[in-house]
């Protein structure tokens, strides 16, 4: 299987090659618009600043390859933001799969600390055919790991919700689109079950 992963300027992109080695692939990190589209899977991770992130992504005309694909996308952590329409974060347009604002994390008491940053539970919710074949096989409202101070509301492509200071969408999908704000990378038996599901999709 050939799986590509969008190679730009955030962080922790290969903590998501280092467990994709795990599973027996081998990624290919790359910035090249015909290596992402020849692709079967691409995947899009990263932590990092959405304006510095789409400013790149643009230099590079990436946000319209991204828009262009056809194969399986799977967005993580800052990428599921950037799949968004616009993100408070740099008050910056982003790629636009999802028509939903990222918004930051405002405490409403004093443990209310941003950025939201450990283990959380998330509900996963059905869709018009049941349950997205990305959360297949995880359980009863299991565990994965968070690292984020921006968060997707709840909206009509919801597939998983989180609740920190309030709801909002753990994981999405639209089309051949999905994503998650939390890592499966580093998630444990959940977050490999979430790679392999993407991978068989």
């Amino acid at each position: 299987m050939n799986v590509a992963i969008v190679k730009y300027n955030a962080g922790n992109i290969y903590s998501v090659v280092n467990a994709l080695r795990r599973m027996g692939i081998e990624p290919t990190l790359t910035d090249d618009a015909e290596l992402l589209t020849k692709a079967d899977k691409v995947l899009f991770p990263g932590q990092g600043h959405a304006r510095e992130a789409m400013e790149y992504l643009r230099a590079r005309r990436l946000d319209e390859v991204i828009r262009s694909l056809k194969q399986p996308v799977f967005g993580i952590c800052v990428g599921q933001q950037l799949l968004c329409k616009h993100s408070e974060e740099g008050d910056v347009d982003c790629i636009g799969i999802f028509d939903a604002e990222v918004k930051r994390f405002q405490p409403e008491r004093h443990e209310d600390k941003v950025p939201c940053m450990g283990w959380n539970r998330i509900e996963v919710r059905s869709e018009k055919c049941g349950v997205s074949p990305l959360m297949e096989g995880l359980g009863e409202n299991p565990y994965v790991y968070f690292v984020h101070s921006y968060y997707v509301p709840v909206c009509a492509e919801t597939i998983a919700v989180a609740d920190y200071i309030l709801p909002y969408s753990a994981s999405m999908h639209k089309d051949n689109f999905y994503a998650c704000q939390f890592h499966p990378e580093k998630s444990g038996a959940v977050g490999e079950r979430i790679l392999k599901n993407f991978l068989e999709l």
